[in-house]
């Protein structure tokens, strides 16, 4: 058993799931990224100790405005997020999600939540002011804002290799959503 599939397990029992929904099998098979916080003055040896880990992914959504109209976009995802029970109101969970807003470069209501858990949207509004949320038929909740602007899609690694520069010139996020 690998590091993330102790991480999947121990994120399932924390929000009562019959199975893991993280595993290193299915982060094999799949395009998610996998954000891993970590201790390292926690252990000897400098190896650290794992705090939790915070899991995201492109998914191709139907999603309904605020007007009830259809929309078929690909948002970035929040598809598991845990903080050990131990170090849980410590700001952990808030640099963990922090960091991934900076690295693939949204802001949070445009992003698209996966099943969250009562502590995940309590977390959300106290860090993020997000509260009012854009009722939907699929298990996925999306935020009021969503859909307040049209953005590019997201850059692929390679071009934004190649164009860092241009890139960190850009005044306009790289998009979470985009319509198809």
């Amino acid at each position: 058993m690998t590091i993330v599939d102790e991480l999947g397990k121990a994120s399932a029992k924390a929000q009562h799931l019959p199975a893991p929904i993280t595993s290193a099998l299915r982060m094999q098979s799949n395009r998610h990224v996998i954000y891993i916080l970590k201790d390292t003055s926690a252990r000897p040896a400098g190896k650290g100790a794992i705090i939790g880990f915070l899991k995201v992914g492109y998914k191709k959504l139907f999603v309904l405005d605020d007007r009830e109209a259809h929309n078929e976009v690909e948002p970035l995802c929040i598809l598991d997020f845990y903080i050990h029970e131990s170090v849980q109101r410590h700001g952990h969970g808030r640099e963990l999600f922090q960091h991934m807003l900076q690295k693939e470069r949204v802001e949070p209501h445009q992003l698209a939540i996966d099943r969250p858990s009562p502590k995940l949207l309590k977390f959300l509004n106290k860090h993020y002011n997000l509260e009012t949320t854009v009722p939907q038929v699929n298990n996925f909740v999306i935020f009021e804002g969503f859909f307040a602007h049209q953005h590019r899609p997201p850059t692929s690694s390679l071009r934004a290799t190649r164009h860092s520069r241009a890139a960190v010139a850009d005044p306009i996020p790289a998009a979470p959503a985009r319509k198809l």
